[in-house]
This record gives structure tokens, C-alpha cells and sequence, in this order.
């Protein structure tokens, strides 16, 4: 369980993302729109996920927060001997379609070509969704490739990421065939 330690007078941030049967979701941020992108990773990937956390300053630190503590969960959960420790996934919401491919490469970098800085969803400026891959890719020491295949409804979009990084992050924990 990964826990970022909070300045005097914030509430501490508190991660769990653990492999499952089913995804059991338990998410409290304070920002609706990214407990519902968190939520839809944790079913897709069937993993039990718990975040919690209260606003710690701005949106952007508190979305830098949430993916820095995701992050260090993600280095746990594939720093295991005989992971696959890559994934991939395509998959669609609605009319958008997305592929995102994982890998643990030591060399963090996220590569993807959507770019939603102009646009808002559930009142999180969508550029703080990069911003949160990028804290996780980071700190997990990630490749992260998101790829929007097609897609014009900005939810959609951010649920087809979400669905697809679940899926590769599930698929990257499971044991390499011999």
C-alpha cells in the first residue's frame, strides 16, 4: 500500500491496488470525475483499488498527488518475478475507441496523442488527466503508450482510456506462460 506523506495539516493520501477476482472499488478524492476514471480502472482490471484522499491545494497537486501514490502501487503490484510486466488493450466507449499499451521499462515516458487541454469534464480540466498518467507512468517507471483511435464525446474518450489502462495493467500483473 503506497501513502504520500501530507504537509502539516493535510489529510494523508491513502492507496491500495491489489490483484482480484472481480473489481472491488473504493475511491474518495474530492473530484468526482477522476473517482469515476479511477473506479472504471479498477473494475476493468479486476483489481481492488482504494483511494483516499482530501484535497491537499490545488486540483493539480492533488491530481499529481493521486498519480504519484498510484503510481508507487503499480511498481508493487509488477515487481514481481514471473509477471509479464507489459500489457496491452483496445478497447471502446461508445463511439470512442482507444488502444493503451503498458511496459515496466525503467524509463518512464508517456507517449499519447490525445490532447483534451481545451476541454472539461465533471469540472476536471481533461489536461490534468495527462497529467495524472504521467505522475503514474513516473513513478512506476512505465512506457505508456494512449493511443485515441476515434472518439469526439471527451467522457467517452477518458472512460475508453481508463477501461483499456485497467485492462493492460491486468494484463501486465499476470504470470508469463513457460
Amino acid at each position: 500500500m503506497a501513502r504520500a506523506r501530507p504537509s502539516p495539516g493535510e489529510r494523508a493520501l491513502r492507496v491500495r491496488l491489489e490483484p482480484a477476482d472481480v473489481g472491488r472499488v473504493s475511491v474518495a478524492t474530492g473530484l468526482p470525475i477522476l473517482d469515476h476514471l479511477l473506479g472504471v480502472l479498477g473494475e476493468w482490471g479486476r483489481f481492488e483499488l482504494e483511494v483516499e484522499s482530501a484535497p491537499i491545494g490545488g486540483t493539480e497537486d492533488e491530481v499529481d498527488a493521486v498519480g504519484r501514490a498510484l503510481g508507487r502501487s503499480v511498481a508493487e503490484l509488477l515487481a514481481h518475478d514471473g509477471e509479464r510486466r507489459y500489457g496491452s488493450a483496445l478497447v471502446a466507449a461508445d463511439e470512442a475507441l482507444a488502444a493503451v499499451v503498458v511496459e515496466v521499462s525503467g524509463r518512464p515516458l508517456l507517449a499519447a496523442n490525445v490532447d483534451l487541454s481545451a476541454e472539461h469534464v465533471g469540472g476536471l480540466g481533461t489536461d490534468l488527466v495527462s497529467r495524472l498518467l504521467r505522475a503514474l507512468a513516473e513513478e512506476a517507471g512505465l512506457t505508456l503508450h494512449v493511443r485515441l483511435i476515434e472518439g469526439e464525446d471527451t467522457r467517452h474518450v477518458l472512460e475508453a482510456i481508463f477501461k483499456g489502462l485497467g485492462l493492460a495493467l491486468a494484463e501486465a500483473a499476470t504470470e508469463r506462460r513457460r
